[in-house]
């Protein structure tokens, strides 16, 4: 298989689902190159979804302390990742891009499976350093003003997920969410999207941890995909992923292109991230 038959595997983000690359992949696709976009464990057709958000008369108490009914962790993510990617290349190399989250995912399954993967492409993703929660960066100095946060309706620790009222009727949260992920996109598409949000998004995936070696993860080439009007991953904590993976692992340093977008290119600038992914 040569490098431009390389087929490109399409994972993303929490409360998202392979519905989000129709446009990259209509692009990748017209190409010429094989591609498919998957649902990550816990999302799209995995998803599991509490009662509460849709439940009359609405409790907004009882959406802040129902449990999850999302279980899935880390381990179980990289595994059906794993899987789909050995499908996808029928267990020769495929390009891998990574959504947000999806990073923690797509790093774990090539530190596990280096083989599978002939380059990892990180669209504005969690790409953590070996041992660290990708949770933790949530929280790091870097990432502070970010919009997600504050749109949290519950407890993670005591629920099990991070959650989101993507049902919510109130126009000033629905606004918050557009301008978390869809900052720039044309607001009937937006709204659209919002739309098609699971609330849940398993809080076991960002919880986990990946021990990164040099004849694993760091064996792969890598690209990095930053969005400079991202305000769910703020770009100076995209820029510190760089700067971790590149002082971590010199032999592959990570390839960088810039968007001047929100944290949903694929939306907002599906023509020029399917030409980033198809150059990777």
């Amino acid at each position: 298989m040569t490098t431009r038959e390389t087929p490109v595997l399409l994972l993303h983000g929490f409360w998202h689902g392979a519905w989000c690359w129709s446009e990259v992949l209509a692009r990748l696709t017209a190409a010429g190159r094989r591609a498919l976009a998957v649902d990550m464990a816990g999302h799209g057709l995995r998803a599991r979804r509490p009662a509460s958000p849709t439940a009359r008369p609405f409790d907004p108490a009882a959406l802040a302390a129902e449990p999850s009914p999302q279980s899935a962790d880390l381990d179980e993510a990289a595994a059906l990742f794993i899987a789909q990617a050995r499908a996808l290349g029928g267990g020769a190399p495929v390009t891998a891009v990574a959504h947000s989250m999806g990073g923690n995912v797509l790093t774990r399954a090539v530190q596990e499976a280096p083989g599978l993967f002939a380059h990892a492409v990180y669209v504005t993703a969690f790409m953590p350093a070996s041992g660290v929660p990708a949770a933790t960066y949530i929280f790091a100095p870097e990432n502070v003003g970010d919009l997600v946060g504050v749109a949290l309706v519950a407890d993670p620790a005591l629920i099990g997920a991070l959650r989101l009222d993507v049902a919510s009727p109130d126009p000033a949260y629905r606004q918050l969410l557009r301008d978390a992920f869809f900052g720039d996109v044309e607001a009937a598409v937006a709204n659209a999207a919002i739309g098609l949000l699971v609330p849940d998004a398993p809080a076991g995936i960002a919880g986990g941890a990946t021990t990164l070696t040099a004849d694993g993860w760091g064996s792969v080439p890598r690209t990095y995909v930053m969005c400079t009007q991202d305000r769910a991953l703020q770009p100076p904590m995209q820029r510190k992923f760089i700067e971790l993976a590149d002082a971590a692992f010199p032999g592959h340093l990570t390839t960088v292109h810039a968007l001047e977008s929100s944290h949903s290119p694929f939306l907002s600038l599906p023509d020029r991230l399917a030409d980033i992914i198809l150059k990777a």
